[in-house]
């Protein structure tokens, strides 16, 4: 968790609890975005193809910080871009809530 934390102190990003659910009409956006941006490489059905997959019983082990941070920072030297200009942590932090569960169609 330290390390996590100073990641995320790194990257800017905060450890404080996130803001509540994004709005309806966001998460559709949101949704789409995963489906179509995330699916080119993580598999349309996010089973994995150039990025890992994104099925809950692959992220099972995984910290939803550490998930929140890669989704918004990206991981440098990978293709894994970052998302900041797209989205903001509360939502990145939705979409690795949803990923942790099965994501929505």
């Amino acid at each position: 968790m330290l390390r996590t934390s100073l990641v995320f102190a790194a990257l800017g990003v905060s450890t404080v609890a996130m803001a509540d659910a994004p709005l309806p009409d966001r998460q559709m956006a949101l949704t789409h975005m995963v489906r179509q941006e995330c699916g080119s490489c993580h598999g349309m059905s996010l089973q994995g193809g150039l990025g890992p997959s994104l099925l809950p019983a692959a992220l099972a082990e995984k910290s939803l910080e550490g998930l929140t941070a890669t989704i918004y920072a990206g991981r440098p030297g990978t293709a894994m871009p970052p998302w900041q200009r797209f989205l903001n942590e509360a939502e990145a932090q939705w979409i690795v809530e949803q990923l942790m569960k099965g994501f929505p169609e």
